[in-house]
């Protein structure tokens, strides 16, 4: 059974960090792209970053360019994303997700979602 479990989550300052871990369980996914997405409330799910599967190749959202890194470790199944300089308007939910190639993940499409860790920015 796949499992995508996410931590790091928590309340932070504006101008502040927080970096967020999604490990994955049940299968290698070394061949697949992850990213993440986020969701606030009374708002629509957004993408957020994705990287392709030898992390080579990374895509973010205009909204957080420059601001936060998506980064991953195949040998522990594991993708991270590094949040600096954050604004009150990041405060959501933040879901990892698996995909075949990263194009997926930014047009909405994945194979497997988290269940979320919470992210609030206060201002």
């Amino acid at each position: 059974q796949v499992q995508l479990v996410e931590s790091g989550g928590g309340l932070v300052q504006a101008g502040g960090s927080l970096r967020l871990s999604c490990a994955a369980s049940g299968r290698t996914f070394s061949s697949y792209a992850m990213g993440w997405f986020r969701q606030a409330p009374g708002k629509e799910r957004e993408f957020v970053a994705a990287i392709s599967s030898s992390g080579g190749s990374t895509r973010y959202a205009d909204s957080v360019k420059g601001r936060f890194t998506i980064s991953r470790d195949n040998a522990k199944n594991t993708v991270y994303l590094q949040m600096d300089v954050l604004k009150p308007e990041d405060t959501a939910v933040y879901s990892c997700v698996v995909a075949p190639l990263p194009q997926y993940i930014s047009a909405g499409r994945a194979d497997y979602w988290g269940q979320g860790t919470q992210v609030t920015v206060s201002s």
